[in-house]
């Protein structure tokens, strides 16, 4: 009878430890279905939702150098196979210097769309180019071309070599519209344009696009780049009071990148404007502390002013180039090289990276910025 009872005490261990196994199985196959089904769920959000809206092919923003010691701005964004060119500085023979860097990238020969922000000699001149050097409206196919709608200088030689070159282009096929005609969205113009997916320029209202200023840089074309929820603000010169309206009349949001205004001057990149967009990263276009302008150092590019506004927000702060040898004398002479050279600015959607042609190193921690500047300490 012991034995009996021993051999019952074993079928129901066993069948115990079925029942076990059984259960076992089923919270495995449940386990395993509830992971099937949070991958299948995190597959269709990255997919279909995170990156339909956040996620784009590389973005690259290149603020170029121009060959010579002079101050000037020449952007090139590529998106995909669409290259936008925003400005070419600084004088006719840098075209000698950006269009084979340009080419370097748009293979194809074709720019999608060209700004011109205002009609200052160092944002246009390499659009004409020179006999040696042709200038970027011989040298490319632009097809979209937008720029400013008022210039105080319609009878400078430069601005009508680029009305000329401009033209010439409209009449092999180009479209052409004034920043004025964009917002508006008339004759054609939009004041958005979609450059690859969830990456879009929008054309900003600027209240000097149809009231006259003294001031040529208050007549700047400006525009958000968006991509995904990046965004990369570019104001050309706009100088104190543009900046000013620029808030009033637009929603801005906070910036990933904000190409420094008027190449750092002291009369740009203002409180008012800093203070709704907080840049993460500024670019300048200018050759630091060299004599061009002025020969009081305080006012040289980029300014102490403008650092410490900027330096509010972030000590994230690029130069393109600075001047050497500088002697301010009668003769008012300098020479230049690289700080960060070409700075190329990129992202897919997530946190932009900097790097520099010649190197990396915020404005802040460079040589020349011992020798010239001060981080504010309140910063």
């Amino acid at each position: 009878m012991a034995k009996k009872k021993s051999t019952n005490g074993k079928r129901v261990a066993r069948a115990a430890v079925k029942e076990i196994k059984k259960g076992n199985k089923a919270v495995i196959a449940l386990v395993a279905f509830l992971l099937v089904a949070a991958i299948a769920v995190g597959a269709y959000w990255y997919f279909c939702v995170y990156r339909k809206r956040y996620v784009t092919e590389e973005l690259s923003i290149h603020f170029m150098e121009l060959g010579n010691k002079y101050a000037g701005d020449s952007t090139l964004i590529k998106i995909g196979d669409t290259e936008i060119l925003v400005d070419a500085g600084s004088r006719k023979s840098s075209a000698e210097t950006l269009v084979p860097y340009i080419r370097n990238y748009c293979t194809d020969g074709v720019l999608e769309y060209v700004v011109a922000t205002h009609a200052d000699q160092d944002h246009i001149a390499a659009f004409v180019g020179t006999a040696s050097a042709p200038g970027i409206f011989d040298s490319f196919d632009c097809r979209t071309i937008i720029d400013f709608p008022l210039t105080n200088k319609d009878n400078g030689a430069l601005v009508r070599e680029y009305f000329e070159k401009r033209d010439e282009e409209v009449s092999a096929g180009a479209v052409h519209y004034t920043a004025l005609q964009c917002w508006n969205g008339t004759d054609g113009a939009s004041r958005t344009y979609a450059l690859a997916e969830n990456v879009t320029m929008n054309v900003l209202y600027n209240y000097y696009y149809e009231n006259e200023s003294s001031d040529e840089n208050n007549y700047s074309v400006c525009f958000l780049l968006s991509q995904g929820n990046n965004h990369y603000l570019f104001t050309g010169d706009l100088e104190e009071s543009g900046e000013s309206k620029l808030v009033e009349y637009n929603s801005l949001p906070k910036c990933r990148l904000f190409k420094g205004g008027h190449h750092g001057s002291k009369t740009s990149s203002t409180d008012a404007l800093l203070s709704v967009i907080q840049p993460e990263i500024v670019c300048v276009c200018c050759c630091a502390g060299s004599p061009e302008y002025t020969t009081n150092s305080d006012n040289t590019f980029p300014t102490q002013a403008f650092i410490d506004r900027v330096a509010k927000y972030t000590d994230r702060i690029y130069v393109t180039t600075m001047a050497t040898d500088v002697v301010t004398g009668g003769n008012k002479s300098w020479n230049f090289a690289p700080m960060n050279g070409t700075i190329v600015v990129r992202s897919s959607g997530d946190a932009p990276t900097v790097t520099g042609s010649n190197n990396s190193t915020i404005l802040k921690e460079t040589d020349w910025f011992a020798a010239n500047r001060i981080w504010p300490s309140d910063a």
